[in-house]
This record gives structure tokens, sequence and C-alpha cells, in this order.
């Protein structure tokens, strides 16, 4: 396997996704990576199909689902420590051609990038804004009150970064569906933290990697498809309270100080009341598209 590059992903029942997957991976680059699955408890059988059919792919069960995060850092801590960048990525992401080769020739443009991140597109072929400013408590706030009814609130369009130009360029943080990290960045911050059980696990990582003195890159000529939410959509009332969660843990951490509490008190209060409005919200239209889905299939 190459000395170079390793790739890591998680997976949790990925169905066809792992197949495509993998099967791009041969020309995203001219290497020959090493793959490895941490799986969370996937029951789908795909995980141990792909290990079976690719002798580059190796299955490491976990143990349980212990979140994003901490599979990605007990994947990673199966990488040789020689190994100078390592690709950590969902496992619903089709490669473009190059697309790691290209992050890999921005890397050494960059000798400071921590963690470098491809341009994100929607399976109808929409731009999704991965490269983000690093959230403060007013930024956040306006971006989780407004940003379903009101898209292009100013807090919301500052925080996504849409109206920037499309230019390689460093960034508060980027996606972590798909993400090239520099080895020696991610031991100096011990990785991703495993406190978050899913999301907001990549805003905290690049705001870490900021502080530590590494860069976040942005490189939009290196493409990647997402098929993205395959997981989280199926459990709407499981992932959007984890959302939260996560969402209060991050601002939670930045905002330590005794004289702070009133704040974290608020701001939990305030996350988990959103919480229930958000999933009775996503279980209605879940049950409304099966009735539409139930009434098409009887006519």
């Amino acid at each position: 396997m190459n000395s170079q590059l390793a790739v890591v992903t998680v997976t949790y029942s990925p169905g066809e996704h792992l197949d495509r997957f993998i099967s791009s991976l041969a020309s995203a680059t001219v290497l020959n990576p090493q793959v490895i699955l941490a799986d969370n408890g996937s029951t789908d059988g795909a995980p141990e199909a792909a290990a079976k059919a690719y002798d580059h792919v190796r299955l490491l069960h976990t143990g349980a689902n212990i979140g994003y995060g901490g599979a990605i850092n007990r994947a990673v801590a199966e990488v040789d420590p020689s190994v100078e960048f390592i690709v950590a990525v969902n496992p619903d992401i089709e490669w473009a051609p190059k697309s790691i080769d290209l992050l890999l020739e921005a890397a050494q443009r960059w000798p400071r990038a921590g963690s470098l991140g491809p341009l994100i597109r929607e399976p109808d072929g929409a731009v999704y804004p991965s490269a983000r400013q690093v959230p403060t408590l007013l930024s956040g706030a306006g971006h989780a009150l407004l940003g379903t009814v009101w898209p292009t609130n100013p807090w919301t369009r500052k925080y996504r970064q849409e109206d920037e130009a499309r230019s390689e360029r460093t960034v508060g943080w980027l996606s972590g569906s798909c993400l090239l990290i520099r080895r020696a960045a991610f031991d100096s911050i011990a990785g991703f933290d495993s406190r978050y059980f899913m999301y907001m696990e990549d805003v905290d990582f690049g705001d870490r990697l900021n502080k530590a003195g590494w860069h976040n890159v942005y490189v939009p000529t290196a493409e990647v498809v997402h098929e993205k939410g395959h997981a989280a959509g199926r459990n709407p009332e499981l992932m959007l309270p984890a959302h939260h969660q996560s969402a209060y843990r991050y601002q939670a951490d930045r905002h330590p100080n005794w004289w702070e509490a009133p704040l974290r008190v608020g701001l939990r209060a305030g996350l988990a009341a959103r919480s229930k409005v958000a999933v009775r919200s996503a279980l209605r239209s879940r049950s409304e598209s099966a009735a539409r889905e139930g009434n098409n299939n009887g006519e």
C-alpha cells in the first residue's frame, strides 16, 4: 500500500453507496491507498462485502455506534504513522477524476495546510457550501433561528460564505464529508473530539486546527459528489437532537467561564426547544410523504 496516503471512512449500513465510493476512488488518485472502513454497527452486509471484494479495503469493527469523530480516530490509529496524508470521508461520496491528486498537489502549495477540502456537489449538480466561516455565538444563533425560514439572512450568508469567489483559499472550516488531512496536523490536536456523536465535529476540528497554527484550505479544482444524509435521514428523531446537542457543546466549550453560566443555560434551553420543533416537523413530513407514496401506489 502507498506510504503517502490512506483513506478512512465510517460505515453504518451504507448500502449501494459504498461500492460507488470504492470503485470511483480508482480514478481519484494514481496512488493505491489502503481504505479502512470503521464500522459502527452495520446490518446490511455492505462493509463485509466490500472488504471481501477489494484487496486494499480493510474492515475495522468499532464494537458499537461510537459516532463519526470517534470512529475516524479509531481508523486513523490503525494507519502507519509514516503515512503523511489521510483522507477522512463519508462513504456516500463519489469521486471525480483526479480529485484526491488535486488535493495532494494543493497540499504541497500550502505547507501549513492541516486540512484541505474539495468542491462538493449535490447529486443534481448544485454546489454545496462546504467552506465556511467559524460560527460565533451571534452568527450561529442567527443562522440556527433564521436559516430555514429566511435563507438569505445576513448571518447565514456570512456563515455559509456562498458569496465568496470560487477560489483556492483559507477558510474557517471545511465539511468533514471529505477532507484531506495532514497527519502531523491531526496528531497535533489529537484528532476529532469524540464527545461529538455526530455533527459539528468538523467545525470543532477546523477551529482547533486554526488555533494550533494550521490552515484549512478550500480547493475547488478538486470535486466530489455527496449523496448526503442517507443515514441521518432515516432517523430524524435521533439525528436532529444529536445536531442540537453538538451545537450546544461547541458553543459551551468556547464559553466556559463561571460568569457565562447563564448564557450556557439559555443556550441549552433554546436549542432543546428548537430540537423538539425540528423533530416534530421532520416526522410529520416523513408521514405525509409515506401517505402520498401509498396513495400513488394505490392508483
